[in-house]
C-alpha cells in the first residue's frame, strides 16, 4: 500500500534538501518528541541554531516527518511500499535512505505511541434481557402492554459497569434495524477504506 501525500505535505517535506541529510537525524528526533510530548517551539528554534537553518524551515520538517512517520507506521507499509512513496518527493538516493532507516527504526515506537494516544471507550462484556407485560390494571382489565429491559455491562480501565435500559418492543425493532443498516454500510468500500486507514 502506497502513502499519499498531498501538495502541503510535500512542501513541509521539500525543506529536507535545504537542510541537508544531516538535519534528518535531527528533525527525526523532534518529530518524535512532538508525537510524545506535543508542540517544542524552543526545541525547534535550538535545532535551527545549531543547522544554520530558519525555525519556519524546522516546524515544516518536523510536521512533515510526523506525519510521514505516523500514517506509515499506522498502514505498517512495507519498505519496498515506503521507498515508492518517497520516491514521487525527488529526494537524492542518500536523502531516501535516511528516512527508510529513521521509518524502520522508529515504526514500533510511533505505533506504540499511536496506540496511547487512542481513546478508551468501553467495551462490551455481557447482556441480560428480560420481556415484561401489563395484561390488565385495576382501570383496564384488559390490556397489553410489552416492555423490554436490557442490563448491558460492560468493561472500561479494567472496571465493570452496567447500564440499564428499558424500551417497548416497536421501539426496539427500529433500533435493531438501524443497527442493521449500519452494518450494511459498513461493508461499503468506501466504510472499508476508512475503517483500513485507522488502524
Amino acid at each position: 500500500m502506497l502513502l499519499v501525500l498531498s501538495e502541503e505535505q510535500k512542501a513541509h517535506l521539500g525543506c529536507l534538501p535545504r537542510a541537508g541529510g544531516a538535519a534528518v537525524g535531527e528533525l527525526g528526533r523532534l518529530a518524535l518528541e512532538l508525537l510524545r510530548r506535543g508542540a517544542a517551539p524552543r526545541a525547534c528554534e535550538a535545532a535551527a541554531r545549531k543547522l544554520n537553518v530558519g525555525v519556519d524551515t524546522v516546524q515544516h520538517g518536523v510536521e512533515g516527518l510526523t506525519y510521514l512517520l505516523t500514517e506509515s507506521s499506522k498502514l505498517m507499509i512495507s519498505e519496498a511500499d515506503f521507498q515508492d512513496s518517497i520516491h514521487v518527493l525527488g529526494f537524492s538516493d542518500e536523502l531516501n535512505k535516511l528516512l527508510l532507516q529513521l521509518y524502520l527504526d522508529n515504526r514500533k515506537e510511533v505505533r506504540s505511541i499511536l496506540g496511547e494516544l487512542t481513546p478508551k471507550l468501553p467495551s462490551y462484556h455481557n447482556l441480560e434481557w428480560r420481556l415484561d407485560v401489563q395484561l390488565a390494571s385495576r382501570s383496564l382489565r384488559q390490556q397489553i402492554k410489552p416492555a423490554v429491559t436490557i442490563k448491558l455491562h460492560l468493561n472500561q480501565h479494567e472496571d465493570q459497569t452496567a447500564q440499564v435500559l428499558q424500551t417497548d418492543p416497536s421501539t426496539l425493532l427500529h433500533l435493531i434495524q438501524q443497527l442493521e443498516q449500519a452494518l450494511g454500510e459498513m461493508k461499503t468500500n468506501h466504510c472499508r477504506r476508512i475503517v483500513r486507514n485507522m488502524k
